[in-house]
């Protein structure tokens, strides 16, 4: 059974919009590698400085874990941040042509 995480955070109003850059170089690096075992999106919310994360694993090991993009956005995350990260697993309940967003 896959496991589901998510993350969320808020972000200085200075620092949302590098942010945001960090995490799209995340999908570059994941659209070029094409990892498995991995479904993955972030939201960013009405407000500009929060972000959600949730991440499907269907292998125990993560692989963002081994992304540079990823590495690079977690290195330095306290300093934007205001809120968080509140990370939660989470069971689904039910989803409906949930994969087609994006």
């Amino acid at each position: 059974m896959p496991a589901v995480k998510i993350v969320r955070y808020t972000t200085t109003p200075e620092a949302a919009d590098e942010n945001a850059r960090l995490v799209q170089d995340v999908y570059a690096e994941l659209a070029q590698t094409k990892p498995d075992g991995l479904r993955y999106t972030t939201f960013r919310l009405d407000d500009g400085v929060t972000f959600v994360h949730l991440a499907v694993l269907d292998a125990e090991e993560n692989p963002l874990s081994s992304t540079a993009a990823f590495a690079r956005f977690q290195a330095d995350i306290g300093s934007r941040l205001v809120a968080g990260p509140d990370a939660r697993d989470a069971t689904v309940v039910g989803s409906y042509r949930f994969d087609e967003v994006g």
